[in-house]
């Protein structure tokens, strides 16, 4: 399935190009992700989601596939697969940026392919879930951005690790949009143990 987001950073487009490319630096800004290592070209680490009482972790890798400096494109590779396999994750990342009055506007083009649990939620639900999963990655980018220049890796290594047993909840995240999906399942199960 394909997510298209965007956002804006009161940046210039060459710092927050700059950023965008460091992933040790912006992995703390994705919910619920920890980068473990970097190997070479390739980053090593896991996401955690969590649906309700049900957590699952991705563990898996990311690599840049592609980069274009002159036109501020890069295009990442990221696969994970749920530790208690219980299914797996494959992500085409694409971010564009472009220069606006403001800052800088980044498009993001997610080409996502999911098994397990979280794939019974369906396009609606999971453009829903990045789409606010988007919100606070730009929120944290911009923070990041701004403060950049400053202390800022001391502070980002403190969130790292206070990120580090914290999970995407999505049921906050989406709210009743996964409530509309499980609550009725839930119920013919309990109907039937009854």
């Amino acid at each position: 399935m394909e997510l298209n987001n965007d956002f804006e950073v009161s940046a210039p487009i060459e710092k927050v190009w700059e950023v965008i490319n460091d992933v040790e630096l912006i992995a703390p800004c994705l919910p619920g992700a920890q980068l473990e290592e970097v190997e070479n070209d390739e980053y090593k680490g896991f996401v955690k989601v969590k649906v309700g009482p049900i957590t699952a972790q991705y563990k898996g890798v990311a690599k840049f596939v592609e980069k274009d400096d002159s036109n501020h494109r890069v295009v990442i590779r990221g696969e994970g697969r749920d530790t208690r396999g219980a299914g797996n994750a494959a992500a085409d990342i694409t971010a564009s940026l472009e220069s606006t009055a403001e800052g800088t506007r980044v498009n993001v083009v997610t080409d996502l392919k999911i098994t397990g649990k979280v794939a019974q939620f369906g396009r609606g639900v999971m453009a829903d879930i990045s789409k606010k999963l988007m919100g606070q990655f730009a929120d944290n980018l911009s923070e990041l951005v701004l403060s950049e220049g400053g202390d800022s890796q001391d502070s980002q290594s403190e969130d790292s690790s206070n990120q580090d047993s914290e999970a995407i909840d999505l049921l906050s995240i989406a709210g009743s949009s996964i409530g509309k999906k499980l609550v009725p399942g839930w119920i013919r199960n309990r109907q039937k143990k009854t």
